[in-house]
């Protein structure tokens, strides 16, 4: 009995802090989570945190300290996490490459022989390279569970819309990429790498490098060779909900046209399968198409008021393991499409989603399968 008014107390407390205790918490993985940015990201994007919630919270930041305040209070308190940095604009095979090496070295400090992968965009395809890259310096599958977020799994339409720009433009986007990419993290960007690397078929096969989504999903293809647990969570907006920016693109400029089926990128554009041809529908989330994002098992997420969210699989579609040949059904279908744009996901408003829960969940989820 004494101790109930002691617990009251901090309750209370907590309350007139700001901090929510929450009514449920994640369960904590067995072992670390690493975070992989996308393309143009580190510890920021465009001054925004990327991983960050609308206040510049890392979501994967536990409340592990006395009275911590900016942090995800619905994670459990021992919850290990780590937001790796690459290259942010180059090819997935390099981006990859430094993730491997990020999370080697995390793994060595925090002395865990496995990890979790959690990637956003380009980061979705860089966590592949980098599970294969580990399995063959170890010896074995040091990836337990990799979750994409928004991730070109097929290539981008946007990627193949900068590449068939006039010479001149495509130049000019190319040293901004460059020193932008130079300025936040070192030397080594190339944009024109990194769009190459997103799209679907060889940008150029008379160059002597083979590059593009297709050949890349052969080399570092969904494997239980190289992680245990693949699955994918599949965002999609239409009209005026979308990022103002990625508003105009898609409306304005070019429309992504993403859940239509076929072999391969049938209407070359970029992505495989082949738009239905109406504009503005809820097909893609400003810069990915549905058909795109695909890996694995498909997510559903369920928003709870009161409780924590939760994500499950959507068992209705199957398992897409060739990532190069899902089914007409898994290209097409709407189901579990999360309405949100491609950086609302991240903590770039203007939005109303709780980036808090949303990654909380992802951790919940992976903590069931690691």
């Amino acid at each position: 009995m004494k101790q109930q008014p002691t617990l009251f107390l901090a309750v209370m407390a907590m309350g007139f802090l700001g901090v929510a205790a929450p009514a449920q918490a994640a369960e904590k993985t067995t072992y670390p989570v690493v975070f992989a940015h996308g393309l143009g990201g580190f510890d920021d994007i465009l001054g925004y945190d990327y991983w960050g919630d609308d206040y510049g919270t890392f979501v994967g930041d536990a409340c592990d300290g006395f009275l911590e305040t900016s942090c995800n209070g619905d994670l459990d308190s021992g919850q290990r996490t780590f937001a790796a940095a690459v290259q942010p604009v180059q090819s997935s095979d390099v981006r990859g490459l430094d993730l491997a090496n990020d999370i080697e070295g995390y793994l060595a400090s925090v002395g865990s022989s496995y990890v979790n992968l959690v990637g956003h965009s380009q980061g979705g395809i860089d966590v592949r390279k980098a599970a294969r890259v580990l399995r063959e310096r170890k010896g074995y599958t040091v990836v337990k569970t990799v979750v994409s977020v928004s991730s070109p799994h097929r290539g981008s339409p946007v990627a193949k819309y900068i590449l068939d720009l006039k010479p001149g433009i495509t130049s000019v986007l190319d040293a901004l990429f460059r020193f932008y990419g130079n300025i936040v993290y070192a030397p080594g960007n190339d944009g024109y790498a990194a769009v190459k690397a997103l799209i679907y078929n060889d940008a150029d096969p008379n160059d002597g490098k083979t590059t593009g989504n297709k050949a890349f999903n052969l080399a570092y293809p969904v494997s239980p060779s190289y992680a245990s647990h693949y699955a994918s969570l599949v965002t999609a907006q239409s009209g005026a909900s979308v990022n103002p920016a990625l508003f105009l693109l898609k409306e304005f400029i070019f429309d992504i046209d993403g859940d239509g089926a076929c072999t391969d990128d049938c209407d070359n554009d970029g992505a495989a399968g082949k738009g239905d041809g109406i504009r503005g529908e809820q097909d893609d989330d400003g810069l990915v198409g549905i058909n795109s994002q695909q890996m694995g098992y498909r997510l559903r997420y369920t928003e709870r008021l009161g409780l924590l969210d939760t994500i499950s699989q959507d068992t209705s579609l199957g398992y897409v393991g060739n990532l190069n040949a899902p089914s007409a059904l898994q290209m097409t279908s709407m189901s579990s499409v999360i309405n949100q744009d491609h950086v609302d996901v991240i903590g770039i408003g203007p939005d109303t989603f709780d980036e808090m829960e949303f990654y909380a969940a992802i951790i919940d989820y992976i903590a069931k399968n690691d």
